[in-house]
């Protein structure tokens, strides 16, 4: 099985490309999720590649590709949320959007407080210089991965049916420029 790597790409995660820019700061987000996906189909491809073949150079090329992605997208993508998405909805007080942005609230902790075994079960792939090196994966440390993967599928569709459409409808033509430009700011400053 050959784990595809050229569809993933290899610009820095987190900034704009040609599939949106920060003019449009609901379409980046939807283009993160767009890589998010792919990222996690990498991941899903990369725990059966380990499971049939093993450890080699492109089983450690994915996990590097996946773990930059998390340490480095994933995060600003989150704050982003948490910074300009979820305040207006959660003060505009509608019971249902506010629910909901809780239930994102409480999937963005369970992300990162999960981020670190994720991360460490990537990093031994990573790492290690050869099959010998390469201890492998138990049934937990899949379960760590899975159960990683489909905290983002859940949450993802949550985001874009429910929550980005009520914030862009509160949301005026000022805050979405300081938002872009907040957004902008802070991926210049990484």
């Amino acid at each position: 099985m050959k784990i595809a790597l050229s569809a993933i790409g290899r610009a820095l995660p987190g900034h704009a490309s040609p599939d949106a820019g920060f003019e449009a700061p609901f379409d980046m987000l939807t283009t993160c999720h767009e890589r998010v996906h792919r990222m996690l189909r990498l991941l899903g491809r990369l725990q059966t590649h380990l499971a049939e073949v093993g450890w080699d150079p492109q089983a450690a090329d994915a996990a590097r590709d996946v773990l930059r992605y998390f340490d480095l997208a994933a995060p600003l993508h989150h704050e982003d949320e948490e910074r300009h998405v979820f305040p207006p909805l959660l003060a505009q007080g509608d019971e249902r959007v506010c629910t909901a942005v809780r239930q994102l609230q409480a999937d963005h902790q369970r992300m990162e407080s999960s981020w670190p075994a994720v991360r460490a079960l990537l990093h031994s792939v990573a790492q290690a210089d050869g099959c010998a090196a390469w201890a492998g994966w138990d049934a937990t440390a899949q379960a760590t991965l899975t159960t990683f993967r489909n905290l983002y599928l859940a949450h993802i569709p949550l985001e874009e049916s429910l929550v980005y459409p009520a914030a862009q409808g509160v949301l005026d033509a000022d805050a979405l420029q300081a938002m872009s430009a907040e957004m902008q700011a802070r991926r210049r400053a990484r």
